[in-house]
């Protein structure tokens, strides 16, 4: 009896385990198809293209475009009146009525554009973005619609201290995270021996102002923009020491495939065609800067 059965525990056991084996061989594995017949993988590298390709019907069907942007003027920024008003407003605006959707601007690190780009925070980054090798691969760019430059600001006071780059080494300098004026003062050495990053443009020219930094890397569409006499900073000035050579063109961004790259493209050749977009910028002092419809 004993015999018999020990060998009934060994065939239940033998039964468990064939079921065992059954069930793990029919476990889907990472590159086996799902039920749909689809083969799926881990990283998923075809979703975000899709998402994309559809990005022009999805923001008609919510009726609006969402716009990443920081306060940064004459592009965006806020009136006596607390009503954002700047060129880059007006213009997203105007591309926007000719999508047949709302502009609505939203405020970003200007640091984590492409991740909230990307994420779908927001739909595009429109905000005098500087096109840059780094972002390229990242992001689709619009056709470039203003020249801008990178420029430093100093006080008034420091006139003869600072007048080139070499006569810069040393000094406190400041630019924010991730624009195109980071990319220029910790590209040169002079700049880069004491640098930190801020997080926005404004902040530079602040801490040049309160004397916590000596120099801001910057935008010169801003620089010009806010500095000097009639402004809140007439004790600052701007230098212009990189020379032609650091041109720069601006740009809007979108996530990698976007379908709305084209239609806003379209939209800002037909606003150039009419004569708005020269307006616009007019109201800002900027039409010598525009490069659509030259």
């Amino acid at each position: 009896m004993k015999k018999r059965g020990t060998a009934l525990i060994l065939a239940a056991i033998m039964v468990l385990m064939t079921f065992v084996f059954a069930a793990c061989n029919n476990e889907t594995t990472p590159d086996s198809k799902d039920p749909a017949g689809e083969v799926s993988t881990e990283e998923g590298t075809d979703a975000p293209a899709a998402d994309a390709a559809s990005d022009l019907d999805d923001i008609k069907a919510k009726g609006e475009l969402v716009i990443g942007i920081t306060y940064f003027s004459p592009m965006n920024y806020l009136d006596d009146n607390n009503e954002l008003i700047g060129f880059e407003t007006e213009f997203a605006k105007a591309v926007c009525e000719k999508l047949g959707v709302e502009a609505k601007f939203q405020e970003i690190i200007w640091d984590s554009k492409v991740m909230e780009l990307n994420s779908g925070s927001i739909d595009c980054i429109w905000n005098g973005m500087t096109m840059t090798e780094d972002l390229a691969p990242q992001i689709d760019f619009s056709t470039p619609y203003m020249a801008n430059k990178q420029v430093c600001v100093i006080r008034t006071e420091d006139a003869d201290t600072y007048t080139d780059l070499a006569s810069m080494n040393g000094a406190a300098v400041v630019a924010e995270s991730g624009s195109a004026g980071e990319t220029a003062a910790t590209s040169d050495p002079n700049l880069a021996a004491n640098f930190i990053s801020v997080t926005a443009q404004a902040d530079g020219l602040n801490e040049v102002k309160a004397g916590t930094s000596d120099i801001a890397v910057m935008d010169a569409v801003m620089a010009y923009s806010m500095v000097g006499e009639n402004t809140d900073f007439n004790d600052l000035m701007v230098l212009d020491v990189f020379g032609d050579d650091a041109n720069e063109q601006y740009a809007v961004g979108f996530r990698k495939g976007s379908s709305l790259t084209a239609a806003v493209n379209t939209a800002m050749e037909e606003l150039a065609a009419d004569g708005t977009l020269d307006q616009i910028a007019r109201t800002y002092g900027l039409e010598s800067r525009i490069l659509l419809g030259e």
